[in-house]
């Protein structure tokens, strides 16, 4: 298939680049490099350096395209919070305009990285894909609205789409040549390692008085490994005439972020002394994913799923490049 891939400089996007190409895909990558990185994207891929919402740039790359992987947007919960206009043009906005232009191409076929914060605060876990979606920040509701959007699309252009609605994500690819660098980084693993691996004597996590057994936030991490191969597994199903659905990507389980950073410093033979901060703006207090109907409908289960291996893929990343891509 020839595959166009949105945001695949980015963290999940290269990994994911990387496994289509593998399985034989021809795949363009569409990034603005504003958060992405070049060096990230596999060679085999063609680059284009472009936005979603550029109509110029999407009327040179998506003629013959048989798909669209949509992974680029903005995703820190605390900045959407503080700039909710910003993420609602990035993540609503400028991809409606890519969806305009795949209806005039002919592209019916569309994979979309959403998130767990859809469901906002879930009355249990796992959440199942049914539950409500109450999102109680910017970042989930401008996930929850472009969903939506993929309806209508469905219903007045025929586009069939699948929403992974994904948990943390973690870990690197298994070599340890492609992970996580995001600048700056707020997400729990990547900047507990980094603090042990540029010898910091403390480390910060956020809120340690949610209703929670230690009292810190309890959620589910996939590794990114796994969640690549759920993505071309979608987009295979696609390409072979199947139907679109709703799927949590996530590992199934619950981890607190003390248990995360005990983790770390368990895999890496460092310890840090641990401060409990403030809460983070609009972060639940759990978000644990059943993944059954994934297992069910795909025929994807996570197998990279041990808290280990995903901090050790990690580390074994961040170890060889700690100033990320170009200058590890």
């Amino acid at each position: 298939m020839r595959i166009l891939v949105t945001g695949g400089a980015g963290y999940i996007g290269s990994v994911t680049t990387r496994m289509l190409l593998d399985a034989g895909h021809e795949v363009t990558v569409l990034d603005s490099l504003e958060r992405g990185h070049r060096e990230a994207v596999d060679e085999r891929a063609a680059l284009v350096v472009g936005d979603v919402g550029d109509r110029a740039a999407l009327d040179a790359v998506l003629p013959g395209c048989d798909a669209v992987m949509h992974l680029a947007g903005l995703i820190e919960v605390g900045e959407g919070q503080a700039e909710p206009d910003r993420y609602f043009d990035y993540n609503v906005s400028r991809p409606l305009r890519m969806l305009a232009a795949m209806a005039d191409h002919g592209v019916d076929a569309l994979v979309f990285s959403s998130t767990a914060a859809v469901y906002g605060e879930p009355a249990s876990v796992p959440v199942g894909e049914d539950a409500p979606t109450l999102p109680v920040n910017a970042y989930g509701k401008t996930k929850l609205a472009f969903e939506r959007a993929l309806d209508e699309a469905g219903s007045a252009h025929g586009l069939r789409s699948v929403r992974f609605r994904y948990f943390n994500v973690a870990g690197a690819w298994p070599g340890g040549d492609m992970g996580e660098a995001h600048d700056p980084e707020t997400h729990l693993i990547p900047r507990m390692l980094c603090a042990v691996a540029s010898g910091q004597a403390t480390f910060e996590v956020f809120g340690g008085d949610y209703p929670t057994p230690d009292g810190t936030c309890v959620r589910d991490y996939i590794h990114v490994w796994d969640l690549a191969r759920a993505h071309r597994m979608a987009l295979e199903r696609l390409g072979a005439g199947g139907d679109g659905g709703v799927w949590n990507l996530g590992n199934g389980q619950g981890f607190s972020n003390l248990e995360v950073v005990r983790t770390c410093a368990e895999v890496t033979g460092r310890q840090v002394g641990i401060v409990i901060g403030p809460r983070r703006p609009g972060d639940p207090a759990r978000l644990v994913a059943s993944n059954a109907r994934a297992a069910a409908e795909l025929g994807w289960e996570p197998e990279r799923d041990d808290l280990r291996v995903i901090v050790g893929d990690a580390w074994r990343w961040h170890s060889a490049h700690p100033d990320g891509y170009g200058r590890g």
